[in-house]
């Protein structure tokens, strides 16, 4: 069955729409203060989406080009640090107006393509789907290390499962990025949604098991806390295994956040 290409631009809006509510009533000091991610402060969280919003829209577009900016990219030795500090000359003003801008060219670009094709990317291509997934779990990743610095709530909503999709998806790649061979068996992963429902991936029968709220998964799938300061539980060698290392993002492995600090979300 084909991906709701609809239903997933929507829920990108929706995403998106929660950000501006937080960041655009900022102060322009606001911008620079730091959040939980070692050495960024609000402003590169911004601009880190708004650059790979546009290297999205033109990987989508003009895979041609794309190809040759990620070459480019990966020959200069650029990671998501160097790309942070290049943006840092802009203005608050710059940053709002630039994110803005890629947002909706990205959310415009992707709802006139299908949802099968497939797109390149800085790892594997991936579908029209699952490019647009990913830029709602960077979204709201980005957006949760905004929220903690400025002390924001956000009620969990059902979009969570896209992130928590992601997460699960990317059990492979999580092995990959240590250097580890991805093992064979399933995990089975049970997950309770915000509005109690719940949420399954993975065989019934399969012997290592992962369960617990969503939210608590997908922040942990993103690094935004560290396992101790949640409630997800692993059953079996493998799970063990897999929730010390999983990311639910593409590059190298992260620094994470430190036991104790967060507590758990209610």
């Amino acid at each position: 069955m084909p991906a709701d290409l609809g239903a997933l631009i929507a829920d990108l809006s929706a995403e998106t729409a929660w950000l501006h509510q937080i960041i655009d009533p900022l102060a322009a000091g606001d911008w620079q203060r730091m959040t939980p991610a070692a050495g960024w402060t609000i402003g590169d969280q911004v601009s880190h989406l708004a650059y790979f919003d546009e290297m999205a829209v033109t990987a989508a577009t003009d895979p041609d080009a794309f190809a040759l900016a990620r070459d480019q990219s990966v020959a200069t030795g650029d990671t998501p640090d160097t790309i942070a500090a290049r943006y840092r000359r802009l203005t608050p003003a710059e940053l709002r107006d630039w994110f803005s801008r890629a947002r909706g060219e990205l959310l415009t670009a992707f709802s006139r393509l299908d949802p099968s094709a497939r797109v390149p990317w800085f790892g594997p291509a991936m579908s029209v789907a699952a490019a647009l997934t990913a830029r709602l779990m960077e979204t709201w990743a980005h957006g949760q290390d905004i929220a903690d610095s400025v002390g924001a709530h956000r009620e969990p909503t059902g979009q969570l499962r896209h992130v928590a999709h992601i997460g699960v998806g990317a059990r492979p790649f999580s092995y990959a990025a240590h250097g580890l061979d991805p093992p064979v068996e399933p995990v089975r992963v049970e997950l309770v949604g915000p509005a109690g429902e719940l949420w399954t991936w993975g065989p019934p029968d399969a012997h290592d098991r992962v369960t617990g709220p969503a939210l608590d998964f997908c922040l942990l799938v993103t690094q935004r806390r560290h396992r101790a300061d949640t409630a997800v539980v692993a059953a079996g060698s493998g799970a063990e295994v897999w929730l010390s290392i999983a990311q639910a993002f593409a590059g190298p492995p992260g620094a994470g956040r430190v036991p104790g600090q967060f507590s758990r979300p209610a």
